[in-house]
């Protein structure tokens, strides 16, 4: 399957490498090719620049927003919360139309450092998977893999031996159930996949991560996750 992710960060790159591992054919989107290309600089976290893991990853196609958008059957957002929607415009509505969009991301407003709150009017009554599903009503939303590290995101048998939560929303039903398809090929188990039902779930989920990030700075690692325990 060709499958799009638009952004180029940390999250991108480690679900681009799985994917290629599966056999999919990737290509990732960026607002500058040559300018990403050039980047010789570590990222926030120290890791190497994105040229470096390009060239590690060469069955990875580094396109533009709009020709990434184009070219997949299925699009990952995988950019910053804040900067989503104008990443979605770059990659051009007409490409979004009539595919599973996923959005993995999260509205999280670190203006006044750390720990970050939700942006505002994205938050209670307001999700950044409905923002976005109201932005580009052609496209099929569904909300997933926005609750825990990239690291788990790809290998959910890394840590309890997989069993723990993995949530999914949507308007339509059967994007929900080719995005959970798309799950399972990864490693998660069916079991682990709780289907909330339409996007407001979103709401949920997104607010999930402010929890999460104070976990995160208490236990020093991102490799923790949530089970549901009857």
């Amino acid at each position: 399957m060709k499958i799009s992710i638009i952004g180029t960060g940390t999250v991108g790159r480690t679900l681009a490498s799985k994917l290629i591992e599966l056999g999919h054919e990737v290509f990732m989107g960026t607002r500058n090719v040559s300018e990403k290309l050039a980047t010789t600089e570590k990222d926030n976290y120290g890791n190497p620049p994105f040229s470096d893991w390009y060239k590690a990853n060469s069955k990875v196609r580094l396109e533009t927003f709009s020709k990434a958008a184009y070219f997949g059957e299925i699009i990952i957002n995988a950019t910053h919360g804040g900067s989503s929607i104008e990443a979605l415009r770059l990659a051009e509505a007409k490409n979004l139309s009539g595919k599973i969009l996923i959005d993995i991301s999260n509205p999280l407003d670190f203006s006044k450092g750390m720990p970050p709150s939700l942006l505002p009017g994205l938050n209670n009554t307001n999700s950044l998977g409905e923002e976005i599903q109201k932005t580009f009503p052609y496209s099929l939303v569904v909300k997933t893999l926005n609750t825990m590290w990239c690291g788990l995101m790809v290998n959910p048998g890394m840590i309890g031996g997989g069993d723990h939560i993995n949530y999914i929303s949507g308007n339509d039903i059967a994007a929900r159930t080719k995005v959970k398809n798309l799950l399972r090929q990864i490693g998660w188990k069916d079991e682990n996949l709780i289907d909330l039902g339409d996007i407001t779930a979103a709401r949920a989920t997104e607010s999930l991560l402010l929890i999460w990030l104070r976990l995160q700075g208490l236990l020093q690692t991102g490799a923790f996750s949530f089970r549901i325990v009857k």
